[in-house]
């Protein structure tokens, strides 16, 4: 890659660790479509992302669970069922192209964040068991898995507001469990999308070494932030990346 294109990948990097220790997910499907915009190859943004974003889910989660968040119970079900779910969805991109997943990845944003944003639930700042069955648990992580390997990310951006709008977790809760849950769901994802040649290793070097940081830094504002704030910030933040990227790659 060229120097500005590397420094691109810093800045992105930086920009995508920070959103994603702020509200509990990887950050690779907003980094996808906006290393597509900068005029990455579609399934290499699709790829690269997903193992670049591991080191800084670690750190956020450190944070989180420092302060009690993680609901371990809706954790090990959601990796034990998602884990082959994301393996069986990386290994069909074989047969569907980066352009088509990158679309996808954009549209959901929009659509999980006018959600958030229009009806967002009352969150508690207190983490408290699931009340949701565990039938849903299960659906989800199916459901997240899949897209998990299919757009080359760890899921956490759906994880998140499926875990508050269906499962009824606390924000907090929900964002400390599901940076757990994505770091488990991006190493099938990885393996696999690695042996297809679809990860650039320079530009994982290049966005890590910006998001690991920052992404702990996200976290620690999430936990000092009120919780219904933080819900509206984060379907505004959604909806906004969604339609901007959506525009820069049409």
């Amino acid at each position: 890659m060229h120097g500005t294109t590397i420094l691109t990948v810093v800045l992105v990097g930086g920009a995508v660790g920070f959103l994603g220790g702020l509200f509990g997910k990887g950050g690779s499907a907003i980094a996808s479509p906006l290393l597509g915009a900068a005029g990455i190859a579609p399934i290499v943004a699709v790829a690269s992302p997903l193992p670049a974003t591991i080191p800084g889910m670690l750190a956020a989660s450190a944070a989180y669970w420092r302060e009690r968040f993680v609901d371990w119970h809706v954790v090990c079900w959601s990796i034990a069922v998602g884990v082959p779910a994301t393996a069986a969805g990386a290994y069909a991109t074989r047969w569907i192209g980066g352009g088509p997943l990158l679309v996808a990845s954009e549209a959901l944003l929009a659509a999980l964040g006018v959600r958030l944003l229009v009806h967002p639930d009352d969150p508690t700042e207190v983490a408290a068991a699931p009340t949701g069955e565990r039938i849903r648990l299960v659906a989800i992580a199916l459901v997240v898995g899949a897209f998990s390997g299919l757009l080359a990310n760890g899921g956490g951006f759906l994880l998140a507001p499926l875990y508050v709008l269906v499962m009824r977790m606390p924000i907090k809760q929900a964002f400390a469990s599901s940076l757990i849950v994505a770091t488990a769901l991006a190493v099938p994802g990885t393996i696999i999308h690695a042996a297809l040649g679809h990860i650039d290793w320079v530009l994982v070097g290049a966005f890590s070494v910006a998001a690991l940081p920052l992404s702990y830094l996200g976290a620690r504002v999430a936990i000092r932030t009120e919780g219904a704030h933080l819900q509206r910030i984060y379907g505004a933040m959604l909806l906004l990346l969604g339609i901007c990227t959506l525009a820069l790659n049409a």
